[in-house]
């Protein structure tokens, strides 16, 4: 029988209806369910019945009224005796994991860093937070000797990892394409000589993509992500150059041309691959159009991403917007079936999740490891938790000036403690092990807190997260049929 005495459940299984389908995800098994309908109005109501105090299933039982207009007795039985089996066997229902700080190494062990080898750009994109590329600052380019200390650096604090990754980051750090390819060049030898290896990946917007630099980044095999919003009226609103004009026909045909020259790459970013991002806003909250038109155009590898804005801004979202947004998201679920039928497939960045192949516990719990296992160096050394902390010195963990120099420790500290046992909206979610708590650099945006969530961000990562879980499900469901 099925033993839910002082479990939340709730917080432990999601419950949901998607594509006409009845889905239930346990949250510490990560495991998946279909449920039939009678099933699902059980654990629906058993939701509802806990809310209101009752932790017992005697008490459950009691109840439980809803659900005796369409279930027997025994029914209702048969169907309690299953999701113990389910318990059971660790699948549904399955145990709470303890809750448990992470624990770290005395001295921050850095596996990643962001390079910001351009704090300049050729365009001016709207809602920008990097002040159009300029971070707030002077509009300047790394010299090669900043770029080798921080690969330096990288190589000091990486502990015993076999692998550190490094991102060219900007503004546009193709602007700064000479040092690129001589950074690339010494990352190589020195990470050889210490018996290790660099994954180097580039962000740009594509203007300066040209056959040389696409050969370049081939020959080296460097990641790459590049930037397009979708459809020419929506990117060009938001991503015009310094004189107006929009960028959507100079970038394209680079971005395609780019695309052409990498079929075969991880939908998972992993390995030498590409993605092409987007951003969407309040003006295009029907965003699945976007990426279906970048779909149509041949781009396999899509991620668009939601604005990240002030409420004073034209573009961002209002809480009216949800609703759309949500909607977009539920027909873009049923778009990438529909294109996988017509041999037409492409990859939603978020749409990927992995179930059985998932980060570790810890990992779960703080996300990304901005401010002690990643970090963004701006062009004059300053080095900060990621690169959207980049200029804001209350988070400026130190500098490449003196080399020797400590990492501020209160802040590796503050970073390190902002996991979600520590985020009072966190602790209850089911979602909490798939997002970790969000974004860093969202939640200080608009609460100026670490520990306390983007509200609007959660929502969107969950529902995201709902369509993730359904295609799974619906894959799983056509290998069965095959």
């Amino acid at each position: 029988m099925l033993n839910i005495k002082n479990y939340n459940i709730k917080k432990n299984v999601h419950v949901y209806r998607q594509g006409k389908i009845n889905i239930a995800y346990d949250v510490n098994s990560g495991s998946l369910h279909v449920l039939d309908d009678k099933t699902y109005c059980l654990i629906q109501e058993m939701i509802e019945i806990q809310d209101n105090n009752c932790l017992s299933i005697d008490g459950l039982q009691k109840e439980m009224a809803k659900t005796e207009e369409i279930l027997s007795a025994g029914e209702k039985e048969e169907i309690l005796l299953e999701l113990g089996e389910l318990q059971a066997n660790n699948l549904l229902f399955s145990q709470e994991a303890l809750e448990m700080e992470p624990i770290y190494p005395d001295l921050p062990v850095i596996k990643a860093m962001c390079l910001h080898v351009a704090h300049d750009c050729n365009l001016r994109c709207k809602y920008c937070f990097a002040g159009t590329g300029s971070f707030g600052g002077n509009r300047e380019l790394m010299s090669i000797d900043t770029g080798k200390l921080a690969l330096d650096f990288l190589l000091k604090h990486c502990g015993n990892r076999p692998q550190c990754e490094v991102d060219f980051f900007g503004g546009e750090p193709l602007l700064n394409m000479q040092v690129i390819r001589e950074l690339i060049a010494y990352g190589k030898r020195i990470a050889k000589e210490a018996g290790k290896s660099i994954k180097f990946t580039l962000t740009t917007n594509a203007v300066l993509l040209t056959d040389s630099v696409i050969d370049f980044l081939e020959t080296e095999r460097v990641s790459v992500v590049l930037s397009l919003d979708g459809r020419k009226e929506i990117n060009d609103r938001m991503r015009p150059y310094p004189n107006g004009n929009g960028s959507y026909d100079s970038i394209v045909p680079k971005i395609l041309n780019f695309a052409r020259k990498r079929p075969d790459t991880s939908p998972y970013a992993i390995g030498k691959y590409y993605y092409v991002r987007g951003t969407y806003t309040h003006y295009n909250t029907d965003f699945y159009q976007d990426v279906l038109h970048m779909a149509d155009l041949g781009i396999k590898r899509i991620s668009v991403e939601p604005v990240v804005a002030s409420p004073e801004d034209a573009f961002a979202f209002r809480e009216e917007d949800m609703a759309k947004i949500q909607e977009s998201y539920d027909i873009l679920g049923e778009k990438v079936l529909e294109y996988r039928q017509k041999g037409k497939e492409f990859s939603f960045f978020h749409f990927n999740v992995g179930l059985d192949k998932g980060p570790c516990l810890p990992k779960r719990l703080s996300g990304c490891g901005a401010g002690h296992e990643y970090v963004a160096i701006s062009p004059e050394g300053g080095i900060y938790p990621c690169h959207q902390f980049v200029g804001q010195e209350k988070y400026r963990l130190g500098s490449l000036y003196p080399l020797e120099a400590e990492l501020k420790e209160d802040i590796i500290q503050e970073f390190r403690k902002a996991h979600i046992y520590n985020k009072v909206e966190c602790r209850s979610c089911w979602a909490r092990y798939s997002c970790s708590g969000g974004c860093h650099a969202a939640n200080v945006a608009f609460s100026g807190e670490l520990t306390k969530v983007y509200s609007l961000g959660c929502e969107l990562q969950k529902k995201r997260l709902e369509v993730a879980f359904y295609l799974k499900v619906k894959e799983a469901q056509q290998q069965i049929l095959i």
